[in-house]
């Protein structure tokens, strides 16, 4: 089954769209695709009578919306952002001369 994934505008169905998702480097699941349009969180879709069908400009933004920063290595994640810093427990610094 071949999709036609050099139109953004084509319509696939949830299977078509897992496997062209995968093949840009994206490995999801019809199943996962599938829980996400129960749950949320997933790409926008259409019913065409009883079918899902996902807009491929759409899902593939949805895709690329869940890479993360580009990073250098896997303790990135571990240093604490600016954000994390000004509000960790030094930032209760009132209560702390009362």
């Amino acid at each position: 089954m071949t999709s036609n994934t050099q139109d953004p505008d084509a319509l696939l169905t949830r299977d078509q769209t897992a496997a062209a998702l995968t093949a840009c480097g994206f490995p999801v699941k019809p199943r996962t695709l599938s829980t996400k349009a129960t749950r949320g969180g997933g790409p926008p879709y259409q019913l065409f009578g009883p079918r899902v069908l996902y807009r491929w400009a759409d899902a593939l933004k949805w895709a690329e919306g869940r890479l993360s920063a580009p990073r250098a290595s896997t303790s990135e994640d571990d240093a604490p952002s600016a954000s994390r810093r000004r509000h960790g427990p030094m930032a209760t610094s009132k209560r702390a001369t009362l």
